[in-house]
């Protein structure tokens, strides 16, 4: 716990001017960002009396080790910097709405030729028209179903867009008249185009034109005694008053709005959103976070309002934006709100009619979403914290164990051996810190000599970060802290035998990056900067050896070190000649088995990623300039790489783009190449012949039969 004396600035030194300032803890971290009118003043709230702080800023001081600050000219590039670095630096003690699930959206991408209507989720993109967010997908499917009987726009995927233009045959949608079919040019480009532009329209609040153009549509239809066509007009007209009727008017005067509630206690905050466009209710999303410092309801509004616009432009920012409670001073938000949009924007509290009512409805789903999040984050905080305790009890911890490091290796046969890294901080999994290695020491098949070549470089690469911000005060010698034993620079990420990083973050379903790990010298993401509690092990008393005997070479001796044998599930500590059996029904034992299960999961996607890249591999690309394009030009032109092997250089020269020099640079490759193995059906036993619709991605020939089934079973 640091004295917030020791890195208080002198007296005179801080500006009383707007900026933003940045907490620093001895890691060089940022666990704290904001802003102020007046540094000066703010920042001196911060060295007062501890006891009379708040307990959760009192924690935030004695944590940090320093603090610094930008100055700038307004009030409003300090709104925009605060939100910059929050978003970079994911500061622990600032406040952070989480969001309780990725919410859809209704997208219609006019980016594309063909515009296609489909349920979005994850960060907007450019040249889509959203609509949203729903609380569920199945409501938006629902929605998009009653609306193709008018307007038949396309939702089919690219693959199946691409399958119905080269037969020739639309989709099932296409022949019931839910789709208006352009993959078979049943309709023009343009003209699919017009209906996307018509069904955003009705989905923007311009419904009633449609409805009117229908009903007179079917009157004239009637009268000329086309009575099925009139029947099919009623029925589109029934259609699109049932997809109104989903989204009920609430603002009579067709308002354009974004209304804001929050429902707050002592430790946390619930915000919920209503997105009112043209009358109607389009959206609804909700917010929870802890309040990690004391604020008031006007400064959550504007984390909230942060969080709802900061990456958000034009039409996506509405003219009028509701709230509780207003920001102090309101106006620099309001005028940064009024940039977003590029229009004037109205930030204010509603005081009478529909507004206002509307509000508390709003108010009151904030406070149920507050009260359900409660019970939940009871049940799993007590969990969590007892399972902690349980491990801390068991392994004779001094205390419990906040982050956990688990460590296994993988291997097929001794081929591809590779190690994952997994990290737990307070019981849950933080994917931002996973880490992948390749086994460089040496080649085949060890399981203790691979687990103590990770620890090593691990920890290392730990004793390195430490060093390098100024925390090594013992006076040892580091020098060979950043290289490993084949002398390569441990203070960089693995790399593949392509070259690829192999140390990267996890992503999501978007391939986002899910999160960032420990912090460089200027507050951003590193590597192995922070050290766990614990260190947990697949394995049995030889892998917690090896990982015991790498930190004592390494001179560390504060980090406890277990391991988990999966085969009766007993826990093992260094030295000891009998295993500590938890109880089947302890928490404790089942946090460890996640921990192991994860580490487990992580290491064999990671092996299996890299043997597909070895099945894939081809005599082709080791030769120098060759790209993907002439690969598949001469794959194409010869139909396999057995024909290949057999051309002459002359035939090689008639392949587009195929010069002589590099006919012959190819020739001498495969010559050098052994001929690839025929491929077999491992249920028959029967050699395949190679056809051109049997090769793989790198024109070898496919081999039947799993991968297990051919070279043995994955640990």
């Amino acid at each position: 716990m640091a004295d917030p004396s020791s890195y208080r600035p002198k007296p005179g030194e801080i500006p009383d001017s707007p900026g933003v300032y940045r907490f620093r803890d001895e890691h060089r971290r940022v666990i704290y960002v904001g802003k102020a009118k007046s540094l000066r003043q703010r920042l001196a709230n911060y060295f007062q009396d501890l006891a009379g702080l708040h307990p959760r800023t009192r924690s935030m001081v004695t944590t940090a080790a320093s603090v610094e600050w930008t100055v700038v000219s307004t009030e409003v590039e300090a709104l925009q910097l605060e939100y910059s670095w929050i978003k970079e630096y994911d500061p622990r003690f600032n406040v952070k709405y989480r969001d309780d699930k990725s919410y859809p959206y209704l997208a219609v991408t006019m980016n594309e030729e063909y515009p296609r209507v489909q349920v979005m989720r994850g960060h907007k993109k450019k040249g889509v028209r959203y609509f949203g967010p729903y609380a569920h997908a199945w409501a938006i499917r629902d929605t998009v179903d009653l609306l193709l009987r008018v307007f038949p726009v396309r939702t089919c995927s690219a693959g199946v867009f691409k399958n119905a233009a080269r037969t020739g045959r639309p989709c099932l949608l296409g022949y019931i008249g839910k789709c208006s079919a352009p993959c078979v040019d049943r309709v023009s480009a343009e003209e699919h185009r017009e209906l996307a532009d018509e069904f955003c329209d009705f989905m923007t609040g311009r419904t009633n034109t449609y409805i009117r153009r229908l009903e007179k549509q079917m009157g004239e239809a009637a009268e000329e005694m086309e009575y099925e066509r009139a029947a099919r007009l009623r029925d589109d007209v029934g259609a699109l008053k049932k997809a109104m009727e989903k989204n009920a008017v609430v603002l009579a005067d067709a308002t354009d709005a974004d209304l804001i509630a929050v429902a707050e206690d002592e430790l946390e905050a619930a915000v919920q959103i209503f997105h009112v466009r043209g009358g109607r209710v389009r959206g609804q999303r909700g917010w929870v976070t802890d309040k990690v410092e004391e604020i008031t309801t006007g400064a959550l509004v504007e984390h909230a309002l942060q969080q709802l616009y900061g990456e958000e432009t034009g039409d996506a920012v509405p003219k009028e934006v509701l709230v509780p409670a207003l920001p102090d001073p309101v106006e620099p938000v309001q005028e940064w709100l009024t940039g977003r949009r590029g229009s004037i924007v109205s930030l204010r509290i509603p005081q009478r009619g529909d507004k206002k009512a509307l509000m508390e409805t709003v108010q009151r789903n904030a406070q149920q979403a507050l009260v359900l999040h409660k019970t939940k984050r009871a049940s799993d905080l007590t969990t969590r914290s007892r399972a902690l305790e349980e491990i801390a009890d068991a392994l004779d911890l001094d205390s419990a164990p906040l982050r956990i490091e688990c460590y296994d290796i993988s291997h097929l046969q001794g081929d591809d051996v590779v190690a994952s890294m997994v990290v737990f901080e307070d019981g849950l999994a933080r994917k931002s810190e996973y880490r992948r290695f390749q086994i460089k020491g040496f080649a085949g098949q060890d399981d203790v000599r691979s687990m103590h070549e990770v620890i090593t470089r691990r920890f290392r690469r730990y004793l390195a970060e430490k060093e390098k911000t100024g925390e090594w005060t013992d006076g040892e010698n580091v020098e060979n802290s950043e290289t490993d034993r084949n002398g390569e620079n441990v203070g960089t990420p693995e790399t593949d035998r392509n070259g690829e990083n192999v140390e990267t973050p996890e992503t999501d379903r978007n391939g986002e990056i899910v999160g960032t790990g420990p912090t460089e010298d200027d507050g951003r993401p590193k590597k192995f900067a922070y050290p766990p509690q614990l260190v947990v092990v697949d394995g049995g008393a030889p892998q917690v050896a090896a990982a015991r005997r790498a930190l004592d070479e390494l001179g560390i001796d504060d980090i406890a070190v277990c391991g988990l044998a999966k085969r009766l599930e007993e826990v093992w500590l260094p030295g000891d000649d009998d295993p500590v059996v938890l109880p089947r029904t302890s928490e404790g034992l089942y946090l460890l088995q996640r921990v192991r299960d994860e580490a487990h999961r992580f290491a064999i996607t990671y092996q299996r990623t890299k043997r597909s890249k070895r099945f894939r591999s081809s005599p082709l690309d080791d030769v120098p300039g060759l790209g993907d394009t002439r690969k598949q030009a001469l794959l194409k032109h010869f139909g396999s790489l057995k024909k290949l092997r057999s051309a002459t250089i002359d035939q090689i020269c008639e392949v587009p783009g195929i010069g002589r020099k590099t006919a012959e640079t190819i020739a001498v490759a495969l010559a050098r190449s052994a001929p690839a193995a025929p491929a077999v059906n491992t249920a028959t036993g029967e050699i395949i012949e190679e056809e051109p619709g049997t090769m793989g991605s790198s024109g070898e020939p496919v081999t039947m039969g799993a991968p297990d089934e051919r070279r043995g079973q994955e640990t």
